[in-house]
């Protein structure tokens, strides 16, 4: 799949446009409280009332074995090698979510997907089953009309459009029969959990904490937050939302190179560099050029530092006599939105990638999936 050059240029644009900015974010949005955690529930049962688009039973025999079951249970008993052509019925898979502190009652949603040859399950109908968690213990009952998305008429009807039906979603279609208990923190303790492992970052949510509530917050390793909290229950769920809606600026990630081999994407962070290399690929020759800049402080100037920083020059030339030159040519992101620009195709973009990874001049981690 060749992704056009403008789309490619316009992303790199959205996502450069402000690369030395940094937002804050709520702690809830970094971390999670530990324990508070949702499960999964699976089950097993039959969908009905199809158009004769159910499963073949001659080739899934679990579903006639399972509808002469389910018909004794009912107290219909069938005579021994009774030969049952059911099309409008099929053997189905359902899950759902059972979110934290989920009380008996409440409704939630369900996704049904085939496990047979059924060809559509679109207007048919779950019968009651039980989701188990994976104690083998049953959480919820799920029943209901299944909703199959992607089927719309075009304008003027004319035609309809129908996307994937051998999965489908009941809304409400799941019944809490039985609460998960969860424990909100360990003792005097709760525990933060940040989503991904960084130490600046827990180390900034650390100060944050303290600052507000001083000598509370401990980090454990580069993921937990230790946080005393008060023992009543009511006041440590206020002392919770409280945490959760502070603002803190995350550190910068590691820098990273994503590249989708299969799509052509190539996906960066604003810590990507360059360093002094030189690249010929095709009718292309990049030169990238890294000197020091020395600053030193005024002749009058009673204190200051000599700062040494590191300034770039990017060189692009094309065999038809095209030349690009980047002044703050150590961002990587200028680099690709100026091959881009001249013509550059997603391939050239991962050839060349490659290269500087290889020859040490792309200071990231080059990910290829």
């Amino acid at each position: 799949m060749k992704i056009p050059n403008m789309i490619i240029h316009s992303l790199l644009t959205i996502c450069l446009f402000f690369p030395g900015i940094s937002m804050a974010d709520r702690i809830k949005d970094l971390a999670s409280i530990q324990g508070v955690r949702n499960n999964q529930l699976i089950g097993y049962g039959l969908v009905v009332g199809l158009d004769g688009s159910g499963d073949m039973t001659t080739q899934t025999p679990f579903t006639v074995q399972s509808v002469i079951s389910m018909l004794g249970q009912l107290g219909v008993n069938l005579p021994p090698g009774t030969n049952l052509q059911l099309r409008n019925v099929a053997a189905v898979m359902v899950t759902a979510t059972l979110p934290a502190f989920a009380k008996p009652g409440q409704h939630i949603d369900v996704t049904i997907s085939s496990m047979g040859n059924a060809k559509s399950l679109r207007g048919g109908t779950l019968l009651m089953t039980p989701l188990k968690g994976a104690d083998n213990q049953v959480y919820a009952m799920a029943q209901g009309s299944i909703l199959v998305g992607g089927i719309g008429a075009a304008a003027g009807g004319s035609s309809v459009q129908i996307n994937h039906l051998s999965v489908g979603r009941i809304s409400g279609g799941g019944i809490v029969e039985r609460e998960i208990p969860t424990v909100v923190g360990q003792g005097d303790y709760i525990n933060l959990e940040l989503n991904s492992t960084d130490f600046s970052t827990v180390n900034r949510i650390v100060d944050a904490i303290n600052s507000l509530y001083p000598s509370s917050a401990v980090a454990v390793d580069g993921r937990v937050v230790q946080v005393k909290a008060p023992a009543d229950i009511s006041q440590r769920i206020m002392f919770i939302s409280r945490i959760e809606s502070m603002d803190i600026v995350p550190a910068k990630a590691s820098a990273k190179v994503i590249v989708n081999s299969r799509t052509g994407s190539v996906v960066m962070n604003q810590s990507v560099t360059l360093e002094t290399s030189a690249i010929a690929h095709g009718n292309l020759s990049i030169i990238i050029n890294t000197e020091p800049v020395i600053s030193q402080p005024g002749p009058l100037a009673q204190r200051g530092e000599t700062v040494v920083t590191q300034r770039s020059q990017v060189e692009i030339r094309t065999d038809e006599g095209n030349l690009m030159l980047l002044p703050n040519g150590a961002d990587l992101g200028e680099v690709v939105k100026a091959l881009t620009a001249i013509g550059a195709t997603t391939q050239d973009l991962l050839s060349i990638l490659q290269a500087l990874k290889a020859a040490g001049s792309l200071r990231a981690d080059l990910e290829i999936i």
